[in-house]
């Protein structure tokens, strides 16, 4: 087992973790929310892979079951691929990485 710390819990949301309770479904939707609006800012051609996720954690709240996470995981590495170190995109990337252990 590593001693290696990875860094606070919480990314650029300001959110917690899953090990200490984690998100629940609407705070997840309300995250991708704060993603979305970042990719627009930041990044606005890649503002659909944003609605993907956020329709996924939506329709996820809504019939309380687990997100799709491959739709998920693939939007995620497209933006992952494009954006620049030290943006509030990839923090997000991230923090959903982390959040839905992809």
């Amino acid at each position: 087992m590593s001693a290696y710390s990875y860094g606070p819990a919480h990314g650029p949301g300001g959110y917690g973790d899953r090990a200490h309770g984690g998100l629940d479904p609407e705070g997840l939707v309300e995250l991708a929310e704060h993603f979305l609006q970042t990719l627009r800012a930041e990044y606005p051609g890649l503002a659909g892979y944003g609605e993907i996720i956020k329709g996924e954690l939506e329709l996820a709240a809504e019939d309380g079951g687990p997100p799709n996470r491959g739709r998920i995981r693939n939007a995620l590495e497209v933006v992952c691929i494009s954006a620049l170190a030290g943006t509030g995109s990839l923090g997000y990337v991230q923090q959903f990485t982390h959040l839905l252990d992809l």
